[in-house]
């Protein structure tokens, strides 16, 4: 858990430290989220071990709570203090603070949302509520992880759909998605009684710009919009990667199961740290509960040839992504047509 810990709190502390005191430390927070973090990854030849015991657990589980209780603490500072800052250390600590919320707080909600403690669950639900993006539960949960790889999953991304593109889809077509799956669950259960979950989740995203309003007026709303939009961008890049042009296939009418052939990952050791095992994607989506710190990572799951980190920059240059990604996505598709008689192989084509 040592790694863990370290890479994930540094920027937690670096944005403090940018807050309270300005000078050096924005730059020094933006440094560590990117610099810093592809040099290690580049330099270190470590890999993270698969743990598994009660102790780490445990651990896992503070370290998440620690995290998400930070984030919360975080984004009021980051109102009051923004707003105060010269031009170039009020972009600078945005930049940081939404790589942060991005590649830390969202990969650690994400981890929240699928324990099966209630109150863990709400936490990393207030998580992606405070970044206007609540309704990012319900669809994670009820429409990604059952509709992975096909059409009927707004994140995933088919073969040859920039990223441009793909954001607004993913994120009206989450939203509509999460809210129809949500309905029609409540219509099935007996006990109907209790608010529906998006009325939480828009009650607490305007109750955060209120929040806003009241710390630091206009000044406040536009720094959290800000980082919120460059947050979520980070969250919908990491879907755009981790699932690009990878799809299952149907049947006899029945569509096969999730397996390791429909997620990218990455062995990088530092960002994997950092992000809390996120890279070890496919062996999530084939153990949804099985927590960060037991991910593993096998030779037969497609592996991404730079970080999620720098793969998600890529990304943001359609012509070079599809030119690094795409002959990967035609290559593991010739390798899985001519094995007919096993489903499990197969993407579509």
């Amino acid at each position: 858990m040592f790694w863990f810990s370290l890479a994930s709190l540094s920027p937690l502390a670096l944005l403090i430290c940018a807050c309270l005191w300005a000078g050096i430390w924005p730059g020094v927070a933006l440094a560590y989220m990117t610099l810093c973090v592809y040099a290690l990854d580049r330099l270190g030849r470590r890999k993270l071990p698969v743990q598994q015991d009660a102790q780490t657990m445990h651990r896992a589980d503070l370290l998440s709570v620690t995290l998400a209780l930070g984030h919360l603490g975080l984004l009021p500072a980051l109102m009051i203090a923004i707003p105060q800052m010269p031009m170039l250390q009020a972009v600078l600590t945005g930049a940081a603070a939404g790589l942060f919320m991005g590649q830390v707080s969202h990969p650690n909600a994400h981890e929240l949302i699928h324990r099966p403690a209630r109150g863990l669950r709400r936490l990393g639900a207030i998580v992606y509520t405070s970044m206007l993006i609540g309704h990012h539960v319900s669809a994670h949960m009820l429409v990604h992880h059952v509709h992975v790889g096909t059409e009927r999953d707004p994140n995933s991304a088919d073969l040859g759909l920039g990223f441009y593109r793909f954001w607004p889809r993913a994120w009206l077509g989450s939203f509509r998605a999460g809210w129809q799956a949500e309905t029609s669950r409540r219509l099935k259960r007996t006990d109907s009684g209790g608010m529906h979950p998006y009325f939480g989740y828009l009650a607490g995203a305007g109750a955060l710009i209120l929040l806003a309003t009241a710390l630091a007026g206009l000044d406040g709303v536009l720094v959290l919009l800000a980082i919120c939009t460059y947050a979520q961008a980070q969250i919908f890049l990491a879907d755009y990667v981790q699932h690009y042009g990878l799809r299952r296939q149907t049947y006899d009418q029945r569509l096969e199961p999730t397996g390791p052939q429909h997620s990218w990952n990455a062995p990088h050791w530092y960002s994997s740290a950092l992000m809390l095992n996120a890279p070890r994607h496919s062996d999530h989506h084939m153990h949804p509960g099985r927590p960060y710190p037991a991910l593993e990572l096998t030779k037969d799951m497609p592996t991404l040839p730079r970080p999620v980190p720098l793969m998600a920059v890529i990304a943001l240059f359609p012509p070079l992504w599809r030119r690094i990604m795409d002959p990967r996505v035609a290559l593991l598709r010739q390798r899985a047509a001519p094995d007919s008689s096993n489903p499990t192989l197969h993407t579509r084509q």
